[in-house]
């Protein structure tokens, strides 16, 4: 199924996909980002205290700045995550090449870690196993290709017998 405008229907779903990923990521960064800068200017008394029943006590002997400085790190990773994830979405849209290859990549890296996930227990990343494993087999599909510009070119119609 295409869109009126010679992109894929799909391309526009995975598209879709990436900025709420996105959106996700960069509210979850800036969340980690503002948690850590307020963790690391609690009292290490406060810390050794600890919030009974949440586990905190296991972190009484970790310095709050350091502790701090590491939730700011995967804030800013997250945040990052984000850009990316929003600038793929981009090139989704525009048929970028680049796009393609990236949106494979990280499929394959998001099955990886849903195996991974699936052997500590989590039976849930059977989903997102599924949902990367669909996008892989997607984005393999020749109308999809061409419209990259990979393998067929974007002026042969798939299934034409012309020669490019």
């Amino acid at each position: 199924m295409q869109s009126t405008r010679g992109r894929p229907l799909g391309v526009n779903v995975i598209a879709i996909l990436n900025v709420i990923g996105g959106i996700m990521m960069l509210l979850g960064g800036i969340a980690a980002v503002t948690g850590g800068a307020v963790l690391s200017t609690v009292s290490q008394e406060t810390l050794q205290q600890g919030i009974p029943g949440t586990g905190m006590e296991a972190l009484s002997s970790v310095s709050t700045s350091v502790l701090g400085g590491g939730v700011i790190v995967v804030g800013a990773i997250l945040i990052g995550l984000a850009i990316f994830s929003f600038v793929v979405a981009w090139g989704l849209l525009k048929g970028r090449e680049w796009a393609w290859t990236a949106t494979v990549v990280l499929s394959v890296i998001s099955i990886v870690f849903g195996v991974v996930s699936l052997v500590a227990g989590n039976w849930l990343s059977i989903i997102n196993i599924i949902i990367s494993g669909v996008i892989i087999y997607y984005m393999y599909r020749p109308h999809v290709k061409a419209y990259f510009g990979k393998g067929v070119s974007r002026g042969t119609a798939v299934g034409d017998s012309a020669a490019a």
